[in-house]
């Protein structure tokens, strides 16, 4: 008997997840693999930020929290969304989440039916996909390229958009290019947002303080579409707390609610201890999110230079996150030492991890075949250890 549903089968693995699992398993047959597959600070969380923790444990924060979460810290939000995004919500529009992941695909859960379509331009992070297909919508994918910054353009989103669009869903400074969009850039989708009122607009922001432009336009600053964006972000990623899992959806009053209701039936408030420490993320000092955007600058860089000199590797420049997206065509094709050949992008990622001692993601998993994907979320050192693995590996394929 077959007990296993339609849904969890037809779900792709994460392969994020999946080439991280391979190269621990590789470590722990004593090869010494660096994972550039991750997409995770490797920085500790800020001693300011782990006090509020200790400080909530010896406060008794330990009983079930409000579902959509304390409301010290969705004020805190409001907050920070007014200070640095120049947007004004109210406590009652925010939702606290197990992490931005559970934020997004709540957000998706609450508003597409089946049938509706969700429009995604990729590269595009791997679960947005798998998220539609949870709620049995229609993915339709807007394909975009190392050449136009992997930037979707005003004429191809009109294009994409039927009578069935429910959702667009943009992420910016997005995993897994880099690419940020300008506020010009973003006037222009608003341009054609406008012309479609039925459309509601999920913006992914959770890589916002990781940006090396100078500036970061919210979606949600645009007043003619504000009262249907949705925005996701999260601790994660600035504050370097991954695994403490906090993140929220800043919405419209009705879907703030019914993300709300949905999240009450499945995994109730998040963490009652993490969310205070978020608080204080949000509440204190800013200097740590500088700090780490500046070392991820500087690995930006270095990762970079690095690459530019690796024949067959064609690259961009990534203006925010902490990934490279190398376009990497010119070595397909080609035969590995150990006489396997190299066809697709998959195929060089294994070989990079299971003969160059370095994990990396293929481009197919976001939609992007043709692509890998390096983190360089990692010490300087591991990135110039890598970088030289990868070009050792690369000039054996013949």
């Amino acid at each position: 008997m077959e007990f296993i549903s339609q849904r969890v089968k037809s779900l792709a693995v994460s392969q994020t997840l999946a080439m991280s699992q391979k190269s621990a398993e590789l470590r722990q047959q004593g090869i010494d693999v660096i994972n550039l597959s991750v997409g995770e600070p490797d920085f500790y969380t800020p001693d300011h930020i782990k006090a509020a923790a200790d400080q909530a444990i010896a406060d008794n924060y330990s009983f079930y929290s409000p579902v959509p979460g304390y409301l010290s810290l969705r004020q805190a939000v409001c907050d920070k969304l007014a200070r640095e995004n120049g947007l004004s919500f109210t406590p009652d529009c925010i939702v606290v989440s197990n992490g931005a992941k559970q934020a997004l695909c709540n957000v998706i859960l609450a508003t597409v039916n089946p049938g509706d379509e969700v429009v995604i331009p990729t590269p595009a992070w791997v679960s947005y996909v798998e998220m539609v297909k949870l709620a049995e919508g229609i993915t339709v994918t807007i394909p975009t390229g190392i050449d136009s910054d992997f930037k979707v353009t005003p004429e191809r989103l009109e294009a994409a958009i039927t009578a069935r669009t429910r959702m667009i869903l943009l992420c910016s400074p997005s995993n897994p290019t880099g690419s940020v969009y300008s506020r010009d850039e973003l006037a222009a989708l608003v341009a054609v947002i406008e012309r479609h009122p039925d459309i509601i607009v999920v913006a992914d922001e959770i890589y916002e303080h990781i940006n090396y432009t100078g500036s970061f336009t919210s979606l949600g600053s645009f007043k003619s579409i504000a009262d249907r964006v949705v925005i996701i972000n999260g601790v994660s990623k600035a504050y370097a707390m991954t695994g403490w899992r906090i993140g929220y959806c800043a919405a419209p009053l009705a879907i703030a609610k019914a993300v709300s209701k949905l999240q009450g039936q499945y995994t109730s408030g998040a963490s009652s201890i993490a969310q205070k420490a978020a608080e204080a993320a949000y509440t204190g000092s800013q200097e740590c999110v500088a700090e780490m955007c500046a070392a991820f600058r500087r690995r930006r860089d270095l990762v970079v230079e690095k690459a530019s000199q690796i024949p067959g590797l064609r690259i961009n420049v990534p203006q925010g996150a902490f990934y490279l997206f190398p376009e990497v065509s010119a070595l397909l094709g080609k035969t590995a030492p150990d006489g396997r050949k190299i066809e697709t992008s998959g195929d060089l990622a294994m070989y990079l991890l299971e003969c160059g001692h370095v994990a990396t993601v293929d481009g197919a998993a976001f939609g992007a075949p043709g692509y890998i994907r390096f983190s360089y979320a990692t010490s300087d050192d591991n990135l110039r250890i890598a970088m030289e693995r990868i070009a050792k590996a690369v000039a054996a394929l013949k």
